[in-house]
């Protein structure tokens, strides 16, 4: 294991790392960072939660060193949410804390005014989501002529969410002079190989993990509940243990039961609750990801826009209250917990379609995950028709990707139609 004053970074940031806690390097970073201050083009392909954000900020922050009133921006740092902005926000500040660089986080949802005036003092480093830096330019608010270093951070992230055009628009603006490239991912599917090829020039690719495979820092287990009803309420016994349970996070597949749930859980529970999905307002998300990161919120519902690259510390569960139907998204949700050298438990709830999921997800990840047992007094729900319906259909979809020929239990038989008119 690395540590990071064996990389000759400057003074300022090692005193800064020691501000923040950190002297050993993750594997990721003991291999990208030679690689990044050598000034190559770098592709880093981890899991999430092994600290890909600081391994390529250290080479990027120790080249600028300081304030450079002559040049705009100098590195650019592209991500897709607003609140991964804010995080790799939170980060760069704690590290330049000991330099005069200058930082401007730009992102949608909020007014442009204030991020305008914050871009006319001056930045070195501009975090920013690919739309806002694309209207900061045509507002000509900003100047990317002189960007010497770009980043592309979760870059499968920002393909799976639509920005490829937007991409390729910044990447025509940017300055055709020699860059250093990054691009980081925590997959390394076909899509993003082809943005690697049109972005990056001879880059080194590292990839310390195997594609979707779960860190080792996380212990997996599992519940069969036969229905949403009798997970709601063995949910609600789980978190009676606070001491066990005292920072948790509780993924969904949709916007509404991260609501239902929400509610069930502030109105039956002396717990913080807070919720987190597409549909809150910006501040509304902001304000409940920072009181969940401060601590005051203990448990933290939301859908998967949460599950990709938000680095919370300390987080003792991951409750998958739905299983994803994205089995990728298994991995990123998971990755919330054991980050870094910490260690952490998912906890999955599944049905009886569900449990076929999870079987999928064990093959994907080469890794079983443990069933338990549950309480023996808990009583379970009864599943409702509608709720039999929808699970009957699930299993059908599952087995029938398997087996295109696979009859259903909702198979009917098609009514043939002839002309042959009908005897009298």
């Amino acid at each position: 294991m690395a540590v990071f004053s064996d990389f000759k970074l400057s003074p300022n940031l090692l005193k800064a790392l020691v501000d923040m806690g950190f002297t050993e390097t993750t594997p990721i970073q003991e291999l990208l960072i030679p690689k990044a201050m050598s000034g190559a083009d770098v592709i880093g392909v981890a899991q999430t939660g092994t600290g890909k954000t600081a391994a390529y900020l250290l080479p990027i922050l120790h080249k600028l060193r300081c304030a450079k009133a002559e040049h705009p921006v100098r590195a650019l740092i592209l991500v897709p949410t607003k609140e991964l902005v804010l995080q790799v926000e939170q980060q760069v500040l704690a590290l330049i804390a000991y330099t005069d660089l200058r930082l401007v986080a730009l992102y949608g949802g909020v007014g442009a005014k204030i991020q305008i005036a914050n871009l006319a003092k001056g930045a070195d480093i501009v975090v920013s989501t690919p739309g806002r830096l694309l209207e900061m330019h045509q507002l000509k608010a900003i100047n990317v002529r002189k960007v010497e270093t770009l980043v592309l951070d979760e870059a499968d992230r920002m393909l799976d969410m639509g920005f490829r055009g937007q991409l390729y628009d910044i990447l025509e603006i940017l300055p055709n002079k020699k860059r250093q490239n990054f691009l980081l991912s925590a997959t390394f599917p076909e899509k993003v190989e082809k943005v690697t090829d049109d972005f990056l020039a001879f880059p080194i690719k590292i990839e310390v993990a195997p594609q979707a495979s779960a860190s080792d820092n996380v212990a997996q287990f599992a519940y069969k509940l036969p229905n949403f009803l009798s997970k709601v309420y063995y949910l609600e016994r789980l978190l009676l243990d606070k001491e066990v349970f005292h920072k948790v996070i509780i993924f969904t597949r949709n916007k509404t039961t991260a609501d239902n749930l929400f509610k069930f859980l502030e109105r039956k529970s002396d717990r913080q609750v807070r919720v987190l999905h597409a549909n809150k307002a910006q501040n509304t998300r902001i304000n409940s990801l920072e009181d969940f990161r401060q601590g005051k919120a203990d448990i933290l519902v939301c859908t998967d826009v949460a599950a990709r690259g938000i680095d919370i510390p300390k987080v003792s569960h991951v409750i998958n209250f739905e299983v994803p139907l994205d089995y990728l998204e298994y991995v990123h949700r998971i990755g919330r917990t054991g980050r870094a050298f910490d260690f952490g438990i998912s906890i999955t709830f599944a049905n009886k379609a569900e449990v076929l999921h999870l079987a999928k997800i064990e093959e994907m990840m080469h890794k079983k995950i443990a069933y338990l047992t549950l309480d023996a007094d808990f009583e379970g729900q009864p599943t409702l028709k509608p709720e039999i319906i929808e699970i009957e259909r699930e299993i059908d979809q599952i087995k029938r990707k398997e087996n295109p020929d696979f009859k259903g239990a909702f198979h009917k038989k098609k009514q043939k139609f002839t002309n042959t008119p009908k005897k009298k």
